[in-house]
């Protein structure tokens, strides 16, 4: 299983610990910086998975980012949305109203259903995620 075996708090700690390492200053509080940082993620990954999809087009609107496992790879395919100053469990929950992993379960087995939250005023990450099998 990805997404350190779906330890939400290393998840969120992993997450806060490159976008305080790479991050602007300036840039910092911006949505762009966090999709940058789960960018970078990719990067431990890349010999399990697919170059990321950004913005995907699926269900009724588009996925922020989508890793689809390599075909002789056997783990998840994880549908990660981003928020700023929501909710990780919104993110869950937009990924499930507007059906986000419906493209992806075609493609795969497991799907990993990412939420990510920056929250501006507390500067913490979030992270929640659930397994659809």
């Amino acid at each position: 299983m990805t997404a350190c075996n779906c330890d939400e708090n290393a998840v969120a700690d992993g997450i806060a610990a490159i976008h305080n390492e790479t991050a602007s200053m300036l840039k910092y509080n911006d949505e762009n910086s966090i999709t940058c940082v789960i960018l970078m993620a990719y990067y431990s990954a890349k010999a399990h998975y697919m170059n990321p999809i950004m913005e995907l087009p699926s269900g009724k609107g588009f996925a922020d980012v989508v890793y689809l496992p390599k075909r002789e790879r056997s783990v998840p395919a994880l549908v990660v949305e981003l928020k700023w100053d929501q909710s990780a469990e919104g993110a869950i929950a937009q990924i499930k109203k507007k059906g986000y992993a419906d493209w992806v379960k075609g493609y795969t087995g497991d799907i990993l259903l990412v939420g990510v939250n920056y929250s501006k005023e507390t500067k913490e990450h979030q992270c929640r995620i659930e397994i659809l099998h």
